[in-house]
């Protein structure tokens, strides 16, 4: 658990207002994210409901307050990808550094051990030292690099790609 006294629970509809509130942080002043726009809660809600359907959405709370989330969504529509998923973090900008991300990361690596996934992969948007630090810590090994394959704020982004195999290794 975090160095705080927060507990995870799972997202719903209600609370997309304040996870556009981190996420827009991160889309208007960052690169971490693809999205030029922010966000608005009605889209969140229904980015909520699409993983929700079939993968967990979860999110730390303190006193009251969302502090950060993560959840997984479908690598690749096509059926033969059933069994792995891509995964998020995002932790308020005021809360970094009291590993909330590794506690959500860690709960939902457990999850989605208990729900068959095999393979989860990290796609970081480079630099971000934070964000591969995490990956490594939580054991994800690099498996790809794709130079400039992003666009923002007037510069070319490189995004490395980490796998966690959760029933085997690489």
């Amino acid at each position: 658990m975090a160095e705080t006294g927060g507990a995870i629970r799972r997202a719903v509809a209600a609370d997309a207002r304040r996870l556009c509130e981190i996420y827009n942080h991160y889309v208007e002043r960052t690169t971490v994210t693809f999205e030029e726009e922010p966000v608005p809660p009605d889209e969140m809600e229904g980015r909520i409901a699409g993983i929700t359907s079939s993968l967990p959405w979860l999110l730390f709370e303190e006193g009251g307050r969302v502090l950060g989330y993560s959840y997984a969504g479908r690598w690749k529509d096509r059926s033969a990808y059933r069994f792995t998923a891509e995964s998020t973090v995002y932790v308020d900008a005021g809360a970094t550094g009291r590993g909330i991300g590794t506690a959500l990361y860690r709960q939902l690596l457990d999850e989605l051990r208990v729900m068959g996934i095999n393979a989860v992969i990290g796609g970081i948007a480079l630099p971000n030292e934070v964000s591969l630090r995490l990956h490594e810590r939580l054991g994800f090994k690099r498996v790809a690099r794709l130079p400039q394959v992003g666009y923002k704020f007037g510069r070319w982004i490189d995004v490395e790609y980490r796998l966690l195999l959760l029933r085997g290794s690489l």
